[in-house]
């Protein structure tokens, strides 16, 4: 069966650091690209980062840009990612994401709380 299970949120102050993971099973994961997407209460669901199938390439959005690094372990069926700096408005579900050329999956969300 096809699973995305994402892990690592958590409470943390401003300025303070947490490393997202999100571990893929059942389904060719070396052949989809990745990304982390994050939803506020009430509001849409925007990208944060995302990552080709070889890894070689990466995007993020301006709002976390020299803050977050996304990184994927294809042998390990895992994708990574590193906040840093983090800021009140990086509150939200944090979602994984994999699409291939046909199917498109997602995780369940792990939360992220940024408050003093």
């Amino acid at each position: 069966q096809v699973q995305l299970v994402e892990s690592g949120g958590g409470l943390v102050q401003p300025g303070g650091s947490l490393r997202l993971s999100c571990a893929a099973f059942g389904f060719t994961f070396s052949m989809y690209t990745l990304s982390w997407y994050r939803q506020a209460p009430g509001k849409e669901r925007e990208l944060v980062a995302t990552i080709t199938s070889t890894g070689g390439t990466t995007n993020y959005a301006d709002t976390v840009k020299g803050r977050v690094t996304i990184t994927r372990d294809n042998a390990k069926y895992t994708m990574l990612q590193q906040m840093n700096s983090l800021i009140p408005e990086d509150t939200a579900v944090y979602y994984c994401k994999a699409a291939g050329c046909v199917r498109v999956y997602w995780g369940q969300g792990t939360q992220v709380t940024v408050s003093s």
